[in-house]
């Protein structure tokens, strides 16, 4: 077998690499890490580009299987096309150069502070927030990293005692480690880590910021993450696998 016809076999990874090398496409599903569905109109605001251009890269990106696409009368949106590749951008994010703020940008340094201490991830809670119920949830024997992560049986309980319920069936695991872009340690995905965040979103625990990813912690999240996980109001955390 000859070297090109070994590596016309298998996965063409470097076609998943060329998709995310471009600034904008990168910008595109960075974004919308947020959950949502975008329209190409709203991408290209956000990343400074022409409509047009916009459409070319979505085109690119729906092709090849990062973003799926729905239509409503005249309008396109476009979200990332699961679970899976919202954890693949959130760790790919981990491992890039980190870029600083403008000078004397004071909006940018404030808004990138509030996405450090506490956003969403597609579905789930991130930076340092996330990374200390991820924390906590170790400490209290909810989750357990021995064999790979998993959910305990202390965790099936204590999910069942705050009323949280995982969808039925079984195309997500129930729990997943997500490297956090920010904190540079994991925080819980899966079933359970969106399951932990409707709950919090539903229960007026968590307030989102704006339009943005980032969110608050309500008076009364504060005192329900105390008493359910006994977590203070500082979030210093350390490793979960540790």
């Amino acid at each position: 077998m000859s070297s090109r016809d070994a590596h016309a076999e298998g996965p063409d990874l470097a076609a998943l690499a060329r998709l995310l090398a471009d600034s904008t496409r990168a910008a595109f599903c960075l974004a919308l890490l947020d959950g949502r569905a975008w329209t190409a109109i709203e991408l290209a605001r956000h990343a400074g580009v022409a409509a047009s251009t916009a459409t070319e890269h979505l085109n690119l990106l729906v092709a090849g299987g990062l973003l799926a696409q729905e239509r409503q009368g005249r309008h396109r949106y476009v979200r990332l096309a699961d679970p899976a590749t919202a954890e693949l951008i959130e760790n790919l994010a981990s491992m890039a150069p980190r870029r600083a703020a403008p000078p004397h940008s004071l909006p940018a340094v404030n808004r990138s502070r509030a996405l450090a201490r506490a956003r969403t991830c597609y579905d789930h809670l991130a930076g340092a927030l996330g990374v200390a119920i991820t924390t906590a949830m170790t400490d209290r024997r909810l989750l357990d990293w021995e064999h790979g992560l998993t959910l305990t049986g202390n965790g099936t309980a204590w999910l069942d005692e705050l009323g949280i319920t995982l969808p039925p069936g079984r195309w997500r695991p129930p729990v997943r480690s997500c490297l956090d872009w920010t904190e540079r340690r994991p925080h819980l995905a899966g079933a359970v880590g969106a399951a932990v965040c409707r709950h919090a979103f539903d229960s007026g625990w968590i307030t989102q910021i704006g339009t943005s990813r980032a969110i608050a912690l309500t008076d009364t999240g504060k005192r329900a993450f105390r008493d359910h996980l006994g977590l203070s109001d500082d979030w210093s955390v350390t490793d979960p696998r540790s």
